[in-house]
């Protein structure tokens, strides 16, 4: 007997529609900044109904690709942002069961070659933006909420400074990792704090000189830390880790 034929899948209108724009925004025929035609008009070249194109936009505009300008009614195309591409990471967290061991390896593979390149090519506004980092971070630690948040931007600030998008997309979900993992050990270990200071501030301290190999050392020391952070901590390194607080 023949294989069966699958069912022919019929997708809404509205989802024809978005996938139209976003073939000519992938292809670069529509550009960051380019303004679309009003919906009316867009209705009419897809020969839909205006509600249809509605539809589309908004799903467009959900995932970061089109926006609307100040004082405009007409949408533009746009960059979604590193967090919102990465902003399915809280759901792998639960569908994934990615643990602790699995984030710190991640980040030992990731953070140090990015240490380097950010030490090699970062600017006089990379550098100021990690001193800054690191200074909130030492001025404001108690909490452990705006300590972790100090440490994910200190992180995030290393990444801008390489100056390359691709890996500034790489470690994006990989930061949001290391969110929920350090907020379950920091209150946990007393020297936590005072040792992530210290790694910052040596780091700081190598990309100002653009000291490549001395950055790409701290930062696998620092991640090293994170690693026995979670032994003191009496965290099993094979457990999930939970972006719950």
């Amino acid at each position: 007997m023949n294989e069966p034929f699958e069912q022919i899948r019929i997708e809404p209108a509205y989802r024809k529609v978005a996938a139209a724009l976003v073939e000519r925004i992938t292809d670069r025929s529509l550009a960051a900044g380019d303004r679309l035609p009003s919906e009316t008009e867009l209705a009419r070249q897809f020969g839909v109904n205006r509600s249809t194109v509605r539809e589309a936009m908004r799903e467009l505009e959900s995932a970061g690709l089109l926006g609307r300008q100040r004082g405009s009614r007409l949408m533009v195309v746009t960059r979604p942002s590193h967090h919102l591409i990465a902003g399915g990471v809280s759901r792998a967290l639960a569908l994934h069961d990615i643990r602790f061991v699995d984030v710190w390896e991640s980040l030992t593979i990731l953070e140090p070659p990015i240490a380097q390149a950010a030490a090699q090519r970062r600017s006089d506004a990379d550098l100021q933006r990690l001193e800054a980092a690191a200074d909130h971070f030492k001025q404001d630690n108690r909490n452990s909420t705006t300590a972790v948040e100090h440490t994910v931007d200190f992180f995030r600030q290393l990444g801008e400074a390489t100056h390359n998008p691709a890996l500034m997309l790489a470690q994006e979900p990989l930061i949001q990792l290391l969110a929920p993992s350090l907020r379950a050990m920091i209150d946990r270990v007393p020297q936590a704090r005072g040792r992530i200071a210290n790694a910052q501030a040596r780091l700081v301290a190598a990309i100002r000189t653009r000291d490549a190999q001395e950055a790409a050392s701290w930062m696998a020391k620092h991640i090293r830390d994170f690693k026995k952070g979670y032994e003191i901590a009496g965290i099993d390194q094979h457990d999930p880790v939970s972006d719950g607080p």
